[in-house]
């Protein structure tokens, strides 16, 4: 792929399973896969692994609830590596407290790294996905956006918010060309986490009862190809072992 035809896809929260592996299914396609996360170290095995499939992939360290990261992220990512076709917004700032245990500082930094990090990256890449009328904005959400739970206070506020956000972003720049899509991943997925602490839900995996990473990021790859005339703004994805 040329320089002048090539297009990124920028993954913010890029962790070891989710992030990951939309990251790697978006390279396959051949878009230049940019990778953040707070510690850019954490990161290197992703990106070995996307270049051993013969992708391309950067890494980069940032905290995506700074202004001025998020701002020369996405400038850089411009600039230097390619223009940011698909945004994906995966960070999840999952903890459960009590209401009456929920520090501010608790509930502050929820809401910080799951609403306002969501608004300063949407708000980037749309500048610049404007320009060229064109580009796909995905944000990761759960059940805790749909409705809030006992012990979620903090997280059910913040993936709310995050859920407006992805509503009013759609409407004002669907028209401009730029699909704007939510989804609400509900059930666990399949993580060291969800093995670890969870070891009854993770034998499951076996019986497709928890979540695969790589089937929800074929489902992200599916909505950034949806023609214009049916775009899907929010889609649930939950393993059949779930009760909704």
């Amino acid at each position: 792929m040329s320089m002048s035809t090539a297009k990124s896809v920028l993954v913010v929260g890029a962790g070891d399973a989710t992030g990951g592996a939309i990251a790697r299914r978006f390279a396959r396609e051949g878009l230049i896969a940019c990778v953040s996360r707070r510690q850019r170290d954490k990161l290197l095995p992703l990106v070995a692994q996307i270049e051993a499939e013969g992708g391309q992939a950067h890494a980069f360290g940032s905290d995506a609830r700074v202004e001025a990261e998020m701002v020369a992220l996405v400038e850089g990512i411009e600039r230097d590596i390619a223009p940011i076709e698909v945004a994906v917004f995966n960070i999840g700032a999952n903890v459960r407290f009590s209401v009456t245990d929920t520090t501010e500082r608790v509930y502050r930094k929820v809401w910080e790294m799951g609403a306002l990090s969501g608004f300063l990256m949407g708000r980037e890449v749309a500048k610049a996905m404007l320009k060229r009328g064109q580009g796909t904005i995905i944000f990761t959400g759960a059940t805790a956006s749909l409705r809030g739970a006992a012990g979620f206070s903090a997280f059910a506020g913040a993936k709310h918010a995050l859920r407006a956000l992805a509503q009013s972003m759609a409407r004002e720049l669907g028209p401009q060309g730029i699909h704007v899509a939510h989804t609400v991943i509900d059930g666990a997925i399949d993580t060291q986490f969800i093995a670890e602490n969870f070891p009854a839900r993770y034998a499951l995996k076996d019986q497709d009862g928890i979540l695969n990473p790589d089937h929800i990021a074929e489902t992200y790859w599916q909505l950034h190809r949806q023609p214009r005339s049916a775009w899907t703004h929010e889609l649930d994805l939950r393993p059949w072992t779930e009760s909704w």
